[in-house]
């Protein structure tokens, strides 16, 4: 898909959530709004937000809305240029030389390089979404390097010569906030902050993303879900955890176990965490029922 297409299907905030929602993703007027003019500004798009609160399936659902590939850079503490931008295969070079004996070879063919998801990106970009996630657990050095890239789009090898992106990328950040980005990298990017839901719109999640829950009960794990994340919980249950103990207590309730059972006997899908559970079991009881009406 073109980026012509791309600014086509962002014709207004209205159209992006519409799409997006066809792809089973429910995003509200302001991320639709962000998302909108991101594309249509042509600036990398920052989602905050704590974990499990939606925002790589945003990006993936972007990428679906404009029938693009996802190429993901997964961030972590000690990531380098390497792992973002490029390497050699200097195994390959090293056979190739060898079997070609007195013959010349070029060892910095494409065949030997190994492109990775910046340089990726840079080679089809009418083709690709770039999601570079959870940018926050990187250190400042990469940080540094990112911005240059979102600067400029292009990178230089110096056997290569510079490689530059034919048409504007379209590239979404995502973080926990686990520390604060460099000021120089927000304001290169349109931002949005990701909440967790209230309780309407996730029951609507829940319906939306499960098999067969009913409505009935995905507004009941929807009401049970707010109030424990009220809690002081070291790892609050995100919308994928929802998601997953509506399915599970489903399953179990049509295996026998009735509804307040079936939520308690499910609990390992939504609190994933020895002391959460040991705060969390002895209320599940009255959360449960309560929720349930």
């Amino acid at each position: 898909m073109s980026s012509a297409n791309a600014v086509e299907i962002a014709a207004s905030p209205e159209a992006i959530a519409a799409r997006l929602a066809a792809s089973r993703y429910l995003a509200d007027d302001s991320l639709a709004t962000a998302i909108f003019l991101a594309i249509r500004l042509g600036k990398p798009l920052l989602l905050e937000g704590a974990p499990g609160v939606g925002k790589t399936e945003a990006a993936k659902a972007i990428a679906e809305l404009l029938g693009r590939e996802l190429v993901r850079l997964q961030c972590y503490e000690g990531i380098d240029a390497g792992h973002a931008l490029y390497e050699w295969n200097y195994q390959r070079q090293l056979l190739a030389i060898r079997h070609a004996g007195e013959h010349e070879i070029d060892i910095y063919d494409d065949r030997f390089l190994i492109a990775r998801p910046l340089l990726q990106m840079l080679r089809a970009p009418e083709e690709r979404v770039l999601l570079v996630d959870e940018i926050d657990r990187s250190d400042h050095e990469f940080e540094a390097l990112l911005l240059e890239f979102l600067s400029d789009f292009q990178i230089s090898i110096p056997e290569r010569g510079t490689i530059r992106a034919a048409t504007q990328p379209i590239v979404i950040l995502t973080s926990n906030r686990t520390r604060e980005l460099a000021e120089a990298l927000r304001r290169r990017c349109v931002y949005h902050w990701i909440g967790y839901p209230d309780a309407q719109r996730e029951a609507e999640i829940i319906m939306l993303r499960s098999g067969d829950v009913a409505e009935a009960m995905a507004r009941a794990v929807a009401n049970a879900v707010q109030e424990i994340r009220a809690r002081p919980l070291a790892k609050p249950p995100g919308i994928a955890e929802a998601v997953e103990w509506a399915n599970a207590a489903t399953i179990l309730e049509k295996g026998g176990s009735p509804w307040p059972q079936a939520f308690r006997r499910a609990i390992g899908v939504l609190i994933k965490d020895e002391e959460d559970l040991s705060a969390i079991v002895p209320e599940l009881g009255r959360i449960v029922e309560e929720a349930l009406g």
